[in-house]
C-alpha cells in the first residue's frame, strides 16, 4: 500500500493535497491516478483539503483531470451527499465558476454542472412559441413552435437530442470537442458551424446548412468515427455525408440524404420561422395548412376538395389565423367559416 494513506494530521493533510494539486496540473499517469482515488477514499478529511487546494488553484486543467477520474455515472444512487461551496478562476480566461460540489466516496467533482465542460438540461417550446437559449459553451440555439431538446454537454463531446420539433444550432467554435444533434436515427455533427434540422418523423428531416459543413450519419457512431469522418471526408462517403454552407438535405428511411444547393433566397424562406413568418411559393394549399398548423391549436377541414389543389403563395404571420383567413378569402377566393371555435372549413366562395 502507498504510504500516502498514512497522513492524518491535518498539516500532512494539506501538503499531501497540494502535491496532489500539482501533480494533476501536469497530468497523472494510470497508476498515480489509482493512488490519489485511494488517497482519496482513505479519510474524509482528505476530499475536504483536495477540494480547498483545487479552489484556489488558477487552472481549469486540474478539475478536467479530476472529472475524467471521476466520471459522472459512477456516483452510487443511494449514497450520502455533502455539499461544499466552493469557485475557482480559470488563467487565461477569467472565468469565474461558483457552485456547489457533491461530495462521496466514488464521484463528486463533476457533479456541478457547468464544470469542467459539462451540462445536463432539457429545454420546450409550446405550439406557437419560439425561444432562444444560450448553452455553457457559448452556443446559442433557437427552438420553433413546440420543440423539445435535451442537451448532455461532457468534456470530451457536445451531444444534444431534437426529440420534437425544429431547431437552429449558432455553435461555438471548439475542434476538440464535436457538437452533435441526434435526431431519431440520425446524427449532426460539426464543430463550429450553423445548421438548421426539422425533425418530422424519427426517420425523417430535413437539414439546411448556412455556415461551415455538418456530418450526416445514420446509426449510433461512436464519438471516433464521427470525429474522424469530419477531419477527413469530403462530400458523401460510407454511410454518412458533409453537407456544406448553402446546402440542404432531406433524409428518408434507408436512403441517402439527397443533397440541394439553395439559393438565398430559399434559405431565407426555410429560416423565416426565426422571424415569426411563414413563406409561401406555389404550394397547395393543402400542404400550407399542414405548415400552418405547426404554430397554432386551430384545426383547418377542406370541405371542398375543388380548392386543395390551389397554389398559395405569400408572407403570413405564423398563428395569425384571422389574417390567413382574411387573405384565404381575398387573394385566393377561399370562404372559411367556424363550425367551433378551434375549427375553421375551407371552401370555394359563393360567386
Amino acid at each position: 500500500m502507498s504510504n500516502i494513506s498514512q497522513f492524518v494530521k491535518k498539516d500532512d493533510i494539506q501538503a499531501q493535497a497540494s502535491l496532489w494539486i500539482s501533480k494533476l496540473d501536469r497530468g497523472l499517469s494510470e497508476e498515480e491516478m489509482r493512488e490519489l482515488s485511494v488517497w482519496i477514499n482513505a479519510h474524509e478529511e482528505n476530499h475536504r483539503q483536495l477540494l480547498k487546494m483545487a479552489a484556489f488553484w488558477d487552472n481549469l486543467s486540474v478539475l478536467n483531470e479530476l472529472s475524467a477520474l471521476f466520471p459522472l455515472d459512477s456516483i452510487p444512487a443511494q449514497q450520502p451527499v455533502r455539499k461544499r461551496r466552493w469557485s475557482i478562476a480559470a488563467s487565461m480566461g477569467a472565468v469565474l465558476v461558483a457552485g456547489t460540489l457533491m461530495l462521496t466516496q466514488q464521484s463528486w467533482l463533476p457533479a456541478a454542472m457547468g464544470i469542467a465542460g459539462y451540462q445536463s438540461e432539457s429545454y420546450a417550446t409550446q405550439v406557437g412559441e419560439f425561444n432562444t437559449f444560450t448553452l455553457s459553451d457559448g452556443s446559442t440555439v433557437v427552438l420553433n413552435t413546440a420543440s423539445a431538446l435535451t442537451i448532455e454537454f461532457t468534456p470530451q463531446h457536445r451531444k444534444l437530442v431534437l426529440d420534437s420539433g425544429e431547431a437552429n444550432f449558432d455553435v461555438a467554435k471548439d475542434p476538440a470537442r464535436p457538437f452533435t444533434v441526434q435526431v431519431g436515427e440520425s446524427t449532426f455533427t460539426a464543430l463550429g458551424t450553423i445548421f438548421n434540422v426539422q425533425k418530422n418523423s424519427e426517420t425523417t428531416m430535413e437539414l439546411v446548412v448556412t455556415e461551415g459543413r455538418v456530418l450526416v450519419a445514420q446509426g449510433d457512431n461512436s464519438l471516433d468515427d464521427l470525429t474522424h469522418a469530419m477531419s477527413t471526408s469530403v462530400g458523401t462517403t460510407g454511410n454518412a455525408t458533409i453537407v456544406s454552407s448553402g446546402q440542404k438535405a432531406k433524409i428518408a428511411p434507408n436512403l441517402r440524404a439527397p443533397i440541394l444547393q439553395l439559393p438565398d433566397e430559399a434559405i431565407q424562406k426555410d429560416l423565416a420561422w426565426q422571424q415569426g413568418m411563414i413563406i409561401f411559393e406555389g404550394e397547395s394549399l393543402t400542404q400550407a395548412l399542414d405548415e400552418v398548423s405547426r404554430y397554432t391549436a386551430t384545426e383547418f377541414e377542406i370541405v371542398d376538395p375543388a380548392i386543395a389543389d390551389i397554389k398559395i403563395a405569400g408572407f403570413f404571420k405564423a398563428g395569425d389565423i384571422d389574417g390567413l383567413v382574411d387573405s384565404l378569402h381575398s387573394n385566393f377566393n377561399i370562404q372559411a367559416t367556424y363550425s367551433t371555435p378551434h375549427t375553421v372549413q375551407l371552401s370555394a366562395a359563393q360567386p
